[in-house]
This record gives C-alpha cells, structure tokens and sequence, in this order.
C-alpha cells in the first residue's frame, strides 16, 4: 500500500514537473508570427548598419549603427532558436528582400546625404519593429518572446529619438 502511494507520488510529481517545464515553452500563432516577421525585419537593419562605417563621416551615426548590429543580430539568431524549438518554419514574414529597397537608396549615397538618408529610413524602420513588437505584447503567449519585444520596443524608442537628435544636427 504504501509502495503504490509512493509510487504513485512519484509519478504525480514527475508529471507536475513536465508540465511546468511545458508551460515556459508555450507559445501561440502571434508569438509566430513575431519572430517569421522580426527576422527579417531586423536582418534589414542589419544589412543598412553595415553600410554606414564606408559611407558616413559621423562618428555618431557610425556608433549608433554598430549597437543597432549588435543588437539585432543576436535577437535574430534567438528568434530563429525559437522557431525551432516550436518547430515553426522559418519562412520570411515579409517579401524576404527587408530593406533590399533600402540599401539600394543607400548605395548611391556618401557623407552628410547619406546619414540623413540612412536616419529616415532607420526611424521608419524602427517604427515598423515597434509596431510589430506591440502585436507581440499584446498577443504573444512566449514569456521569452514577450520580454524581447518590450526590449525591443523601450531600445527602439530610445534610439528613434537619438536619431532624431542626429538628424536635426545634420541638416
């Protein structure tokens, strides 16, 4: 009798553990939709911050594109681990071309031209992600995939206004 209780105990607990673990790794169609949108986007971004070191003369807009490379990439690669973990496809969110238009307005750019340029469209940009990240936040079911769009929302505010701290000195 006691033997089955114990037992018995022992299995109940093990079940109870599983299913906390489980509950961490809950997700929903929304938190899915983050991270096949996010990637993209976010590799957008990427892909204009790379541009800046060749083709801006200010040191500030040089170090903001470093943080913003920074940044993304390792939300890239986290958002990527959890499509994979929820055996989500990766797909691509958008067109799967996030900032190709972008980058080629850039590309024709240098000096004061292109830091203005690369600040528009990186406000906008930014916005986008913010808009995106709300979605999560309201949405989402992921506890990881949450907190990452409040992140990305309270970073991405910041840096919108330093970008427009930097755009008003150089115009």
């Amino acid at each position: 009798m006691i033997r089955k209780f114990l037992v018995g105990a022992a299995t109940a607990a093990l079940a109870l553990s599983a299913l906390a673990g489980c509950g961490s790794d809950a997700h929903n169609d929304a938190d899915i939709t983050f991270a096949t949108g996010m990637i993209p986007h976010h590799a957008g971004a990427v892909e204009m911050a790379k541009l800046v070191p060749a083709r801006s003369t200010t040191p500030a807009v040089v170090d903001l594109a470093k943080r913003i490379e920074k940044a993304q990439q390792p939300e890239i690669d986290m958002l990527t681990g959890w499509l994979d973990e929820w055996g989500a496809a990766h797909g691509t969110g958008h067109n799967g071309h996030e900032g190709m238009a972008d980058t080629d307005r850039l590309d024709s750019l240098s000096g004061p031209a292109f830091d203005r340029e690369f600040l528009d469209l990186m406000i906008v940009h930014h916005e986008g992600a913010v808009a995106m990240a709300g979605d999560e936040i309201r949405d989402g079911k992921h506890p990881g995939a949450r907190e990452l769009a409040q992140r990305i929302v309270t970073d991405q505010h910041r840096e919108i206004e330093e970008m427009r701290d930097l755009l008003k000195s150089t115009t």
